[in-house]
């Protein structure tokens, strides 16, 4: 006995400057899964595209994991699997590539065993597994997001920017775990950096809200996170000078890094063009995508 459920999950950029592990935006960059459950005790995995030869193929495969949890939830007797991951996504480079294996898992499993799990449901999983929800709200139900955990539930307030706005990702040449970019940050900030981040939050949301676009460059700015990623991540204020000097609204860190991404309305491959040759310049080779927002998050495709 078996099914098979294939879903597509986007990537994601978080923080955005000032919203450190609260904020959220789906990209058009995408992850499928293909799984088959069976009520045979096996476990076939396949990686095409990027991760194939690093990412685990046996039962350290987060995708794997994600599902395991839905079916001990469910309690419907299935006990093997064959996932094929299709990625498009970067590894380890802060486009949300762990929090799309773990949505794409919890869909696909939520999907092959009758859907018995709530979106919420699927959100606060999600939560547990990545350790915050900043990047698997967007995946999950696209949009910007905005999130919190509340009295041991994760919440998630969900909207769309009422004009179209691109991102310009820089994706340089190397990776960069989430782990070990946390491990820069400080246990402490100064007050001061404190409320400078929540004026850049508070406006960040209103802009994007809005439309309100103009006030992107200032609301970028970030005291919290950014200035200590910065030695990880050669040439970075370069890169951001780069983007702002063609014409983008903004700039800032995608997720943990390594990638940086520029918001803007016009001059996509001119800003991309410049922010590589900024990234080349401090002996980085790096490429660019231009991306836009993803409004549906998961999906289930068939």
């Amino acid at each position: 006995m078996s099914k098979t459920v294939k879903v597509r999950v986007p990537g994601t950029t978080a923080n955005c400057g000032p919203g450190f592990d609260a904020v959220g935006i789906a990209c058009t960059i995408y992850n499928e899964l293909e799984l088959t459950l069976s009520t045979e005790k096996n476990l076939e995995i396949e990686i095409v595209g990027d991760g194939r030869g690093i990412i685990p193929i046996d039962h350290r495969n987060v995708v794997w994991q994600a599902i395991q949890q839905v079916l001990a939830i469910t309690g419907t007797g299935y006990q093997g699997a064959r996932i094929k991951m299709m990625n498009h996504v970067p590894l380890a480079r802060g486009l949300g590539s762990s929090a799309a294996a773990i949505v794409a898992g919890l869909v696909a499993a939520n999907a092959a065993t009758e859907g018995l799990l709530s979106k919420q449901e699927i959100f606060e999983l999600a939560t547990q597994i990545e350790g915050h929800p900043d990047n698997v709200a967007p995946a999950l139900y696209g949009g910007v997001t905005l999130s919190a955990v509340y009295q041991g539930h994760a919440q998630c307030l969900r909207f769309l920017p009422p004009l179209e706005l691109s991102m310009v990702v820089a994706v340089p040449e190397f990776n960069l775990s989430t782990k070990d970019s946390r491990q820069v940050l400080p246990e402490q900030v100064a007050y001061q950096d404190a409320v400078f981040n929540i004026s850049r939050a508070a406006l960040l949301i209103g802009a994007l809200s809005q439309g309100e676009f103009s006030f992107l460059k200032c609301a970028l700015e970030d005291k919290i996170h950014q200035p200590y990623r910065e030695q990880l991540i050669p040439g970075m204020q370069d890169v951001f000078n780069a983007a702002n000097e063609m014409g983008a609204l903004g700039a800032a860190i995608s997720g943990a890094g390594p990638c940086l991404i520029a918001f803007t309305q016009q001059n996509t491959d001119r800003i991309g063009a410049a922010m590589v040759a900024a990234f080349q310049a401090n002996k980085i080779e790096a490429s660019y995508l231009v991306l836009n927002i993803d409004k549906e998050g998961a999906k289930v495709l068939a």
